[in-house]
């Protein structure tokens, strides 16, 4: 048995279209991104179970897509990295400064090593409880990077520093 796990991040912000790297900080859906909402729900649908970040922004992805009275579980461990004294600030600081951060923490916040972390014991429990399943999660760049980092062995470094190309979903199978 293996778990079919689909990735997408959650929809477009007001910080996403304003350049600014939002982090633990909540996020708001910009109109566009509520419009791209609605389309990941019809896209997706016949899933089993709907997973998402805890912040604002993934949250509110959730619940247009999927606020038909589908349950949807929020789990902190799928956050955007945290910042610390960087959320908020604009995404070209940011990004300039995201291969410091891979083993250390961002002052005030964690490392990108942190954010893998957190994943892989999100998936050790989404292998528990979802066999032979359909999992949907809703989350962060940082969030798809770890699952690069774990499930295809990407390195870190290599992934901090690529653009982020969005696509409709990425699929993976936890076997």
């Amino acid at each position: 048995m293996a778990v079919k796990l689909i990735y997408e991040t959650h929809s477009l912000t007001v910080d996403n279209e304003t350049g600014v790297a939002t982090g633990w900080l909540p996020g708001e859906l910009s109109q566009a991104g509520r419009e791209l909402a609605v389309e990941l729900g019809v896209r997706r649908r016949d899933v089993d179970v709907v997973y998402a970040s805890d912040l604002r922004r993934a949250v509110q992805t959730a619940e247009v897509a999927f606020g038909d009275g589908r349950e949807i579980r929020l789990d902190s461990r799928l956050r955007e990295c945290d910042y610390g004294i960087y959320n908020g600030r604009p995404v070209s600081e940011v990004a300039r400064l995201r291969r410091r951060f891979i083993e250390m923490p961002w002052p005030g916040g964690q490392s990108y090593r942190q954010v893998v972390a957190e994943t892989a014991a999100f998936l050790e429990e989404v292998m528990d409880k979802w066999q032979g399943r359909t999992v949907l999660v809703i989350s962060h760049s940082a969030n798809r990077w770890a699952l690069r980092n774990l499930l295809e062995g990407v390195a870190l470094e290599e992934l901090v520093d690529a653009p982020f190309d969005w696509k409709p979903g990425w699929e993976y199978t936890l076997a």
